[in-house]
């Protein structure tokens, strides 16, 4: 079992950057898929990047392309979201989750996740 803390969200003005992290308990961090969600209210959850355990596969939602960089430090236990050049539609709870498969992109197919962080951008 993995327990997972979430850090590093708050407001920001649209155009601003944030980097959210996310701690794991454990020494078989490196066993897990990881992934971040987001959810806005009024909304459904949407998977907003996943890395594979080695972290040489990874996946984005196209809404965050090339302004969102997910990465993992496999000494550190921790997972990270780097987010550019963020928008008012970026507005969320954003939560880390780990997978027992190698690499998923669904949050149905994970099954540990973190209590989340709220992440504001005003225009």
């Amino acid at each position: 079992q993995v327990q997972l803390v979430e850090s590093g969200g708050g407001l920001v003005q649209a155009g601003n950057s944030l980097t959210l992290s996310c701690a794991a308990s454990g020494r078989t961090f490196r066993w897990y898929g990881m992934g971040w969600f987001r959810q806005a209210p009024g909304k459904e959850r949407e998977s907003v990047a996943t890395i594979s355990r080695s972290g040489e596969n990874t996946y984005y939602a196209d809404s965050v392309k090339g302004r969102f960089t997910i990465s993992r430090d496999n000494v550190r236990n921790t997972v990270y979201l780097q987010m550019n050049r963020l928008k008012p539609e970026d507005t969320a709870v954003y939560y880390c989750a780990a997978s027992t498969t190698q690499w998923a992109v669904s949050g149905t197919n994970y099954n540990y996740w973190g209590r989340g962080t709220q992440v504001t951008v005003s225009s």
